[in-house]
């Protein structure tokens, strides 16, 4: 028995691994250069640097994210505080403030001068409980009042990076279950934990070495075309280099994209509407030490982590930048660092990057088109942060999606 994977996403290299931890032999395929997907890292030559082509944050309670590196050797390859804390710039007031949750459930930081949001009442804490009441097919500003101190200053840049969507306008369902895995089980389960040095050390090279010693194969600029079907089962793949059998007993994997995924096999449900995020580094030296992050209110950078050798921001929901001329871009985004981290103003060394189709879109419309991790055919399951995770579109949900086709496979053969 052989299990064909399709792709070295987060999601594949999930499923990969998973697999191979169970003995069984592994095919990946990947149709680019290199595994990894939108999880990256590379040496870009502008900046001089190897630089991640986004920054992807993780939380302490993502237990897909825990279980995956604890398996392929990575567990040390995160870093953060020791202290659940998120500082927060308010560029528009000059204000700065530092949210630090307690690690317990019961949350009595939310009134604790120096620890919780400025300006906030329990009240307006209590106001967000509505979003855990929430049911399927409705938006969040259906759930809650999306405004307030809570709202402005913690929830809404919480919610933005999680959804890579408008919150207001986002699902309802799944703005919940982020809540649920996180703020609401207490600082403990949020804790922010960034890839250290960059993302292909921490997710991906150690991922193709694990799968290497167990005696699965990696194929690379290897793209599928097309999928042979008789009835109820795949008979055959047809790759670029040519064509593959798949046997009586063999399983197929299929970790693409979801226009990948629809092109492929026209049946299947997928998101048909995504959202952009531009991400861009600038060559500042910060010094040694942990991985700062900061959020920012009222500029375009919504979240900046300070590394080493450079400073990083993320913009989420970032659709409406994708035509911007990327040096004005970088203009405009090391204008927030300079002023939110009282740094020189003259741009340094940078690279901007567009992630066009970064997520599908978090809304009720495109949450209803996410499909089940089993298609109609018997022995092809799909796997990727865009099916029925019950998350968003995030690092969790990816690898989440690679070990339920994993198991979903050796489930049959029990």
């Amino acid at each position: 028995m052989k299990v064909h994977v399709v792709g070295a996403g987060l999601a594949g290299l999930g499923a990969a691994t998973a697999l191979a931890a169970r003995g069984l032999t592994v095919e990946l395929s990947e149709a680019a250069a290199q595994a990894g997907g939108r999880c990256r890292s590379y040496f870009d030559s502008q900046i001089g640097l190897v630089i991640d082509n986004g920054n992807h944050l993780v939380l302490s309670g993502n237990r897909a994210v825990r279980d995956y590196l604890a398996l392929i050797g990575a567990s040390d390859m995160l870093t953060g505080p020791a202290e659940t804390r998120f500082p927060f710039v308010d560029l528009e007031t000059g204000r700065a403030w530092t949210v630090r949750p307690n690690a317990g459930a019961v949350p009595w930081w939310i009134l604790t001068p120096g620890r919780g949001v400025p300006g906030a009442r329990f009240a307006d804490f209590l106001g967000m409980a509505g979003l855990l009441r929430a049911k399927p097919g409705q938006r969040v500003d259906e759930t809650i009042r999306c405004q307030g101190p809570v709202w402005d200053r913690l929830m809404r840049p919480f919610l933005l990076a999680a959804l890579n969507a408008e919150p207001e306008s986002a699902s309802a369902e799944l703005a919940a279950q982020v809540i649920r895995e996180t703020l609401a089980r207490g600082g403990a389960a949020y804790a922010p934990r960034v890839p250290t040095p960059g993302l292909a050390a921490t997710f991906v090279n150690p991922a193709l070495d694990y799968l290497e010693a167990r005696g699965g194969a990696l194929r690379l600029q290897r793209r599928l075309l097309k999928l042979r079907t008789r009835g109820e089962r795949v008979t055959g793949l047809e790759f670029s280099d040519g064509p593959v059998e798949v046997g009586p007993r063999d399983r197929i994997v299929l970790a693409v994209p979801p226009w990948v995924a629809k092109e492929l096999a026209p049946e299947l449900t997928a998101p048909e509407r995504f959202e952009g995020i531009v991400n861009g580094h600038f060559r500042v030296a910060i010094g040694p030490g942990p991985a700062r992050i900061i959020g920012v209110l009222n500029g375009t950078v919504e979240w900046i982590f300070c590394f080493e050798d450079r400073i990083s921001v993320t913009v989420s929901g970032a659709n409406r930048l994708m035509n911007a001329e990327r040096e004005d871009l970088a203009r405009e985004l090391w204008g927030d660092v300079s002023r939110a981290l009282d740094l020189s103003p003259e741009l340094p060394p940078w690279q901007v990057i567009k992630e066009r189709r970064a997520t599908f879109l978090a809304t009720v419309d495109q949450q209803a088109l996410r499909p089940a991790a089993q298609t109609p055919y018997s022995n092809l399951l799909l796997a990727g942060d865009w099916t029925a995770t019950g998350l968003p579109a995030t690092i969790e949900g990816a690898l989440r999606s690679g070990a339920r086709a994993a198991g979903l496979i050796q489930e049959a053969f029990a």
